[in-house]
């Protein structure tokens, strides 16, 4: 009786054991330079959905512009509130400042990341370029941006969370 006891305390600590330590030997090791791919990668899926930002706000105003200019301003009743309008401009200045914030945590992450050889030491950095992504999932989640935006931010998002797992750092949800 005892001795299947002791057997099955054996067997239950291998099992504790490998449990805690399995998760370290599948954890795969990634050199600098490709640590270093992958932040390029967020870097210029930021700059791309900035771009994209800025073009879209330019094209709505200056077809708002010329629309008004020619008198074929809308003539119909479903013209926007005044509160429509805030709404719709809080929203774009959200993802705006969203995007920015983005784009300063990812500068932030490079420059803290070139020098140092350890390059595992700019986890905190890379934790607050996540952050600022889930800030902007949650954006995009509750606007409507379109097709163009979607795409922009979904290539985006898979580029943070395969940099994510380079620090072993839980992925920003879909």
């Amino acid at each position: 009786m005892e001795v299947k006891k002791n057997i099955a305390r054996c067997f239950c600590l291998a099992l504790i054991t490998l449990c805690c330590t399995f998760p370290a030997l599948t954890q795969s090791t990634f050199t600098k330079a490709q640590v270093a791919d992958r932040i390029r990668r967020v870097e210029d899926g930021v700059d791309q959905f900035r771009k994209w930002a800025e073009q879209k706000g330019s094209t709505a105003r200056s077809n708002a512009q010329t629309a008004q200019a020619s008198g074929r301003a809308r003539r119909s009743g479903n013209t926007p509130n005044d509160a429509q309008k805030q709404t719709a401009q809080q929203t774009k200045d959200d993802l705006n400042d969203a995007l920015s914030d983005l784009n300063r945590s990812t500068n932030r992450l490079r420059r803290k990341f070139d020098p140092l050889d350890t390059w595992m030491e700019t986890k905190a950095q890379m934790q607050q370029v996540l952050d600022d992504g889930r800030r902007i999932n949650q954006i995009m989640v509750r606007g409507n941006y379109g097709s163009q935006a979607e795409k922009y931010w979904a290539a985006l998002r898979n580029n943070i969370n395969d940099l994510a797992r380079c620090y072993g750092i839980a992925l920003m949800g879909a």
